[in-house]
């Protein structure tokens, strides 16, 4: 199967266009790598350009016309940059995915997979969240992929576009043959930054949070290896329909089902590491979250997925990718 993958050169879609290659499909990439390295997209077919660029989306649909469906990853993701500048990510984010499904309704390509966001959730008592849960972005970051979101339903309800939705929870980790990886130079995740502070890059790995109403006072997150989300993308493009079940678009969590604390994931990170990390304690970014883990029944029975990998194989291919991304990237 052809499938357009917008944000194809980013972290998670440069990691999911490999896995759908391994599956026999064939990526073609829509990016305009304003944050995602031409590195990551040399050996593929590739499109440089804006989603929201309707002459472009029709020379691909016309060079292309077997694609079959649209993942779509392009978006602004830095939650605190989003409380800075706003406009940018409601402008990227909303407006410009608005221009890209209309467009590809005209097209006749009205078959989307969206990657959306556990940032959208509102805080549960225990922590976990299904499908039905509360929501209550709290970022403008989160408040944009919630925005999408409404905006694939309502266009799904009125006419012909179908919609399957993934919110995945933390990715962590790279590609398992270290293909690519995490490329910001200073990553705002909390294990990149973990790993900055490991490698003496930076002076100390920073608590932020200490005080929540989490076990430890920490954060708690569901971190899920990268390369496991994308095999939930392969998985739910190859089950498309079975995943709506008769709808016109349907939502479905992407995690291992566990819920990890910050001060957890730092003594998973030191064992592999092999000594201590430097920290400090801060309070919380402006935006972030206590956290939440998910809820992954739904996962389970309409894509047949389930996570493979650990908090621990994500830390040591982090750990590994952060070796090899000066060769691949040619910069630390």
């Amino acid at each position: 199967m052809k499938v357009l993958v917008t944000g194809g050169a980013g972290y998670i879609g440069s990691t999911t266009a490999t896995a759908l290659e391994q599956a026999g499909h064939t990526p073609v990439i829509l990016d305009s790598l304003v944050t995602g390295p031409r590195a990551f997209v040399r050996d593929r077919v590739f499109y440089e350009g804006d989603i929201a660029d309707r002459a472009l989306l029709g020379r691909i649909a016309a060079e292309h016309p077997d694609i079959a469906c649209t993942i779509h990853m392009a978006a602004r993701i830095v939650v605190p940059e989003s409380v800075a500048q706003p406009y940018l990510y409601y402008r990227d984010n909303v407006a410009k995915s608005l221009e890209l499904f209309d467009e590809l309704l005209r097209l006749g390509k009205p078959r989307v997979l969206f990657s959306s966001s556990a940032s959208v959730y509102a805080a549960a008592e225990d922590f976990e969240v299904t499908e039905e849960s509360s929501l209550a972005p709290g970022s403008p970051y989160a408040r944009t992929k919630h925005m999408m979101e409404q905006m694939l339903g309502d266009l799904a309800a009125a006419g012909d576009l179908r919609a399957v939705i993934l919110r995945y929870f933390n990715p962590i980790g790279a590609d398992p043959a270290l293909r690519s990886g995490v490329y910001a130079r200073e990553p705002s995740h909390v294990l990149g930054q973990m790993t900055m502070a490991a490698l003496g890059q930076r002076d100390a790995f920073t608590v932020t949070g200490t005080d929540l109403p989490t076990r430890d006072g920490t954060g708690l997150r569901d971190y899920v290896h990268v390369w496991d989300v994308a095999q939930a993308h392969v998985a739910a493009l190859e089950r498309f329909d079975e995943a709506l079940d008769g709808s016109t678009s349907t939502v479905v969590n992407i995690g291992t089902g566990q819920g990890v604390t910050v001060r957890e994931l730092l003594a998973i990170f030191e064992r592999a590491f092999g000594r201590e990390v430097p920290t400090v304690d801060a309070p919380p970014r402006p935006g972030d979250s206590v956290g939440s883990f998910a809820n992954v029944e739904k996962a389970r029975e309409l894509l047949g997925w389930t996570s493979r990998l650990t908090v621990a194989d994500g830390v040591q291919s982090a750990l590994a990718w952060a070796r090899r991304r000066r060769q691949v990237l040619g910069y630390d």
